[in-house]
């Protein structure tokens, strides 16, 4: 990757000491922290400093994480962007049992990830890239690290209504494709 963000840790922030007495004191390490964690939801997503204590992290709390880190540096060129893309058995081959099962080519989903310079920057698991979604992303929008929860939710669920309702032959209702949704991302958490 290049022009990869980078700064010195100086903030008293909440995050920057996490990091800090971890002896990562800058935010090029602290995105190869990030990126080593196990993917895993977290016990309180509200508090992004449980990415610590639970010793891993999802693609919301990772990069909220490392957001609110840059934003307690005053760093603001790293934005949180919430993209949607179509996750399929192509650039997700961890959940293509549960696709299959259920019938459906893909589920939209909602996928964290930041950006810097218009660079897309994905560290949810160690070998995440950009290309693993790119050519399969609907839409983006930019986001706070407070917005990883409700906001994020209700915009995903949003937008599951809307293609439902657009795809009358998938024979499923949104909490139908939540639920199959949520057995995609235990299917993650399991590889």
């Amino acid at each position: 990757m290049t022009n990869q963000p980078d700064f010195e840790i100086k903030s008293k922030g909440q995050i920057s000491k996490e990091f800090i007495d971890r002896n990562i004191l800058t935010f090029s390490q602290a995105s190869i922290f990030v990126r080593q964690l196990a993917y895993g939801r977290n016990a309180d997503k509200n508090n992004l400093a449980s990415v610590f204590t639970d010793n891993c992290g999802t693609c919301s709390t990772k990069h909220a994480l490392l957001k609110r880190l840059a934003d307690e540096n005053n760093f603001e060129k790293v934005k949180l962007i919430v993209g949607l893309f179509k996750m399929n058995k192509k650039n997700t081959p961890e959940i293509s049992a549960t696709l299959q099962k259920n019938q459906l080519e893909y589920i939209p989903e909602a996928h964290c990830y930041l950006k810097f310079e218009d660079q897309i920057i994905d560290l949810t698991k160690i070998n995440s890239e950009p290309t693993d979604f790119l050519d399969d992303l609907i839409e983006e929008i930019e986001i706070l690290p407070e917005q990883i929860t409700d906001y994020k939710v209700n915009y995903h669920k949003n937008y599951l209504a809307t293609w439902l309702g657009k795809n009358e032959q998938i024979d499923l209702s949104i909490n139908d494709i939540w639920k199959i949704r949520e057995q995609c991302i235990q299917d993650l958490a399991d590889n």
